[in-house]
């Protein structure tokens, strides 16, 4: 057998170098390189292998892990779960920044593949640098932290072991149905060793991303109760988009005359402009969809995890005969809310079930319901789009809040741009195909109500963990996947604070993206989640202490100075009128750019015929808390129980 002597970290470069995918006959490179933050435990094994030979993969230095690895989450989600960014951290505080971005990739199924370095295998130096000793296992390390987060886990303590170890993380980060984090834990010994590798471990390696259709007697079963129903409403999911799948789901529901409402992670597989689209759906849902979903007698998920903002906390489908059909690839989920299940990717399986509902001769038998519930939300987005500050006086969106805070921020940052108003501005302003890139708070809910785009791809949000943090870091990663396209975030003020450090990377890179901090002095979406539930306004607003709580004056921020000192153009934006001329001049300019926007608090959306199951105390001396109560009490009965 014809071997080479490889230490382990080379051998994991090699083949990572080797790995492709393919899917409806098109061969893709899978590993574009590594993002690594160069520390103590791997710097000198795989560091080694990366400068010695890392053969057509680019390396590429991060400064935060977690950041570095949302940037991969994203560059792996823009190309549609076909392409991945590796990502290495050193021992310890390195490695366990990662954990938060493996659980980020697991829930949103995005393949993930990290190598964070160990302790020795040979045990001999303990404790090293680093280490975190349990006495009960002298085996356990920070990494066993990755355990409850990724699809996929392994250490490797002899070189050998590293061939089943890269096979496994690729047969999970290749499955649609099974995709997530993988975790390869590096004791920092063995990455030096060497062993006599097969040169046949580092053949060119074809993973086939395949399109199951879902078997016979599922297909009769979904398409038996869907010729049943006068008024389906169809959910689009993630697994539409990385199947590829929007024109077929658009297709599908102009023909049988379905309208469809999207989750985040689906919102873009279709066009927006398309007849039967009704926009986001559930808690940060529009009112057409929401509106029709409440009426729906079958409602059709098509590659969704049917979350609580999608269903509303299981409140929105409120038809007494409801019955719920679920296509997708994974039956885990294809399980949820009871479904009768369709297991198979999206698009060949809609395919199926549409020769199904033609041979049935189905149609729907809504009339004007669509038209009208559309008519109502144009309305609504053109008042949305057209708030404006008009004083003192000027009365928010969400109207259970602290009253001071309106006009101490205007007095604070003679800040006068709205949320809303700020949103309907920036898709006026920037190209039509342009990419979008929201996360966790307030943005995100405004975001799934009130963009639109006709780019499959162009909406960009990670909202399946919600993480704060995930949206500058993001913006690198989509560049990375299509760096022809104008790549902007809107960012909240305390996301940003979070997490931020992969500007530098954005520099060091050189890549042209546009970063928009919505500066609103605090937490808005939980500072409102706190009030409208009776609680008053406790640490979610950027506010001096007093010695016990934060709850003196608001703290200012020019985050137009942050971003010149890492080098960015920067605008700061008071008006709409200054932020439609800075995006404008953006458009110019070769460096990233960043804009802070001095948005007034409580001017995003809320409500919709939506409602959110949230724990709260249903014993309090505050009567505010106890009316509160009475809301939460009724949406829970009204809920399906599952």
């Amino acid at each position: 057998m014809d071997t080479i002597r490889l230490t382990t970290a080379q051998a994991i470069v090699k083949f990572l170098d080797n790995q492709y995918v393919s899917m409806d006959g098109v061969e893709t490179k899978f590993v574009e390189g590594f993002f690594t933050i160069f520390g103590h435990g791997i710097a000198v094994g795989l560091g080694e292998a990366l400068d010695t030979n890392p053969g057509g993969l680019r390396v590429m230095q991060g400064r935060n892990e977690q950041g570095m690895c949302h940037a991969a989450i994203a560059f792996a989600k823009q190309n549609r779960r076909q392409r991945i960014i590796a990502c290495a951290s050193s021992v310890g505080p390195g490695a366990a920044n990662m954990v938060t971005a493996c659980a980020t990739a697991t829930v949103n199924n995005i393949p993930l593949l990290v190598f964070p370095a160990d302790t020795f295998a040979s045990r001999q130096p303990d404790p090293v640098l680093q280490q975190l000793e349990q006495s009960s296992s002298l085996a356990v390390s920070t990494n066993d932290a990755f355990k409850p987060v990724c699809k996929y886990w392994d250490r490797v303590t002899r070189p050998e072991q590293v061939m089943t170890a890269l096979i496994n993380a690729m047969r999970v980060l290749t499955d649609p149905a099974e995709t997530g984090a993988c975790c390869i834990a590096l004791p920092q010994d063995v990455e030096g060793e060497s062993y006599d590798f097969p040169n046949y471990f580092f053949e060119k390696r074809v993973h086939r991303i395949t399109r199951p259709v879902a078997v016979e007697e599922e297909l009769e079963d979904i398409a038996g109760i869907i010729a049943g129903a006068k008024k389906p409403l169809v959910i689009v999911g993630g697994g539409v988009r990385y199947s590829g799948a929007g024109e077929t789901v658009e297709n599908f529901c102009q023909e049988f005359g379905i309208p469809f409402g999207e989750t985040q992670a689906g919102k873009s597989a279709c066009k927006s402009s398309h007849p039967m689209c009704l926009g986001g759906i559930g808690v940060t849902g529009t009112y057409a969809s929401n509106h029709i979903a409440g009426e729906a007698d079958v409602v059709i998920a098509i590659g969704s995890r049917l979350s609580d903002f999608t269903t509303s906390s299981k409140r929105l489908y409120k038809h007494p005969g409801v019955k719920f059909v679920t296509i997708n690839n994974c039956r885990f989920h294809a399980y949820k809310m009871d479904a009768v299940k369709a297991v198979g990717d999206a698009k060949v399986t809609v395919q199926a079930l549409g020769s199904k509902l033609r041979a049935k001769g189905y149609k729907s038998a809504y009339t004007n319901e669509i038209t009208d519930a559309k008519a109502v939300w144009a309305k609504e987005m053109e008042r949305l789009g057209s708030i404006e500050y008009t004083g003192d006086d000027f009365d928010p969106i969400i109207k259970a809040r602290d009253p001071r805070t309106v006009p101490e921020f205007v007095k604070l940052t003679n800040g006068k741009i709205t949320q809303t108003g700020a949103l309907a501005a920036i898709r006026r302003v920037i190209d039509k195909d342009a990419i979008i890139i929201t996360a966790g708070g307030s943005l995100p809910s405004c975001m799934q109500r009130m963009w639109t785009t006709d780019k499959r791809g162009g909406y960009h949000a990670e909202y399946g963990y919600s993480c704060m943090g995930y949206e500058v870091a993001a913006t690198l990663g989509v560049k990375f996947a299509e760096p022809e396209s104008e790549v902007y975030c809107v960012v909240g003020d305390s996301s940003f604070q979070m997490l931020h450090s992969e500007i530098m990377t954005i520099q060091q890179e050189k890549q042209k993206v546009n970063i928009l901090v919505f500066d609103n002095c605090g937490f808005g979406c939980i500072n409102n989640l706190e009030m409208n539930h009776g609680i008053g306004s406790l640490a979610t607003e950027f506010r001096y202490t007093d010695g016990k709580k934060p709850t003196g004056d608001l703290i200012p921020v020019d985050y137009a100075k942050v971003g010149e000192g890492y080098g960015l153009k920067t605008y700061t934006c008071r008006t709409i009128a200054e932020l439609e001329a800075a995006l404008e001049d953006a458009k110019k300019q070769t460096v990233a750019c960043l804009f802070d926007l001095k948005v007034i608090p409580k001017t995003m959306t809320d409500g919709y015929e939506s409602w959110w199951n949230v724990g709260l105390a249903d014993v309090s001396v505050k009567e505010s808390v106890r009316e509160a109560w009475k809301g939460v009490k009724e949406g829970r009965d009204e809920a399906r129980k599952y």
